[in-house]
């Protein structure tokens, strides 16, 4: 460490590579924190877990018994064994004998992206609310036809205020906390909606996960879903780097002169249409399928198309969604036990081998990943496994809960992990505290000891 901290001082290394290499050996070295400790507040299990986006301070559960907590992840409420372990305990705390709380349980708990004045709950009463964290009131409640699943909010939005949530009936709601009522319902699914993930690079960008396998790409300002993945379409590994269009060169014919050049462009021919014009292309994913004979000659609506296309991410339910940071890759787990990554931009699965052996497959799970993408971790039965996204190979097994794993969440700020499972427990995986003498080696330990008085 002294010699990563040496190479900063004499310029040999530079600033955000000094940052990633502390931050990466911090990460690598997590384990079950034996200084810090969250009290748990709930009696039942721990659903959702999520810390503020704002100050990565506060972190926010919620618990099959229909309660909802505020944990301060920074300042410990007291300190036990000689002042060497912090414990947190719960700074707010919403159950049952709330007047206005959920009365079953809570499955997703999330705070507003852009203060933590506001957090939002959904549970399996069929409702999810909006709550005023000064004064632990309901301030707007949306009715849903069904159990919530998911609850998410864009973290990058800044003309909407959306709560896009997922529902065991087969519609996505987007419900708007500034006028308390629906405003988009997006229907593709034929099945209940386990999964749901803004995108990270666009606020218009919505992913859907639902038990039918299918996985769904909707822009909220148009009708339909634009994108369905298909788990048979695939490229291996990483998106290929772009090509550049070079003039495509042809052999000279014997007509042209010695002074003309070789080398001419070659435009694909365009077919004609009625009036005569060239039509342009149409990517792909929008493309409507041609007419058959006998057909009226109508044109299907694209949001029609989409409903009809079956295809399938994964072969059971998708129970957990995640995002990269920089928005180009998607990450999927399913009650097939498969984890899948997938190219945003052209829809394919890279087809990496995740050494996965059982996910839950009856809750919806919570993924969690750093803020390089480097690292993916996953809930898989009573354990946690930290894999490596583009390899897929296991970088660690963090083993420490009594019973299933439903949530995780990767604080970036402190390089931190917080687990939630059916044991009530909220458990705390941090880099184990380096002290002078570890760090110079050891081997300078005695030279530091006070020798010379009695």
């Amino acid at each position: 460490m002294w010699k990563v901290v040496g190479d900063r001082e004499t310029g040999k290394l530079p600033p955000y590579q000094f940052i990633n290499r502390v931050k990466s050996n911090r990460i690598s070295s997590l384990e079950l924190s034996n200084y810090k400790e969250i009290v748990s507040a709930h009696k039942g299990a721990v659903n959702s877990l999520q810390v503020d986006l704002i100050e990565g301070r506060y972190l926010l559960a919620g618990a099959s018994d229909g309660s909802i907590a505020v944990y301060d992840v920074q300042s410990a409420t007291k300190h036990e064994g000689n002042g060497m372990v912090a414990k947190h305990e719960r700074i707010l705390v919403v159950d049952k004998r709330h007047e206005q709380g959920h009365k079953y349980a809570v499955s997703s708990a999330t705070w507003y992206p852009v203060d933590t004045g506001l957090f939002i709950s959904g549970s399996y009463d069929q409702s999810v609310n909006v709550w005023d964290t000064n004064t632990t009131r309901v301030v707007v409640d949306f009715k849903l036809p069904g159990k919530v699943y998911r609850t998410a909010m864009s973290s990058v939005a800044g003309s909407h205020m959306l709560i896009a949530t997922g529902t065991e009936d087969v519609q996505v709601r987007l419900c708007d906390i500034a006028s308390g009522a629906f405003t988009h319902t997006l229907s593709g699914h034929r099945d209940g909606v386990m999964a749901v993930e803004w995108s990270t690079s666009s606020e218009w960008v919505l992913v859907t996960g639902g038990c039918d396998g299918a996985i769904r790409f909707w822009d909220i300002r148009r009708a339909g879903c634009f994108q369905v993945l298909d788990q048979s379409r695939s490229q291996l590994g990483r998106r290929p780097p772009l090509l550049e269009h070079f003039p495509t060169k042809v052999s000279t014919p014997k007509s042209f002169s010695a002074g003309q050049s070789s080398t001419i462009k070659v435009r694909a021919p365009q077919k004609k249409t009625a009036n005569g014009t060239g039509a342009k292309r149409v990517p792909s994913l929008y493309r409507v399928p041609s007419q058959t004979k006998g057909s009226t000659g109508k044109r299907l609506h694209p949001g029609l198309l989409s409903s009809n296309d079956r295809a399938t991410a994964h072969y059971g339910a998708v129970t957990g969604l995640k995002v990269t940071e920089n928005g180009m890759y998607l990450l999927s787990a399913g009650s097939d036990s498969r984890l899948r990554l997938w190219d945003i931009e052209s829809g394919c699965n890279t087809l990496v081998n995740y050494e996965v052996k059982r996910i839950e497959p009856r809750k919806a799970l919570q993924l969690a990943t750093t803020q390089d993408s480097s690292l993916v971790f996953v809930p898989c039965m009573a354990t946690i496994k930290a894999f490596d996204v583009w390899s897929g190979r296991t970088s660690e097994t963090f083993r420490g809960h009594y019973e299933n794993v439903n949530c995780c969440w990767f604080n970036s700020q402190d390089q931190e992990m917080y687990t939630g499972s059916n044991d009530r427990q909220i458990l705390v995986w941090s880099p184990p505290k380096i002290r002078l003498d570890e760090m110079d080696g050891g081997g300078n330990s005695e030279q530091d000891q006070d020798c010379w008085s009695d």
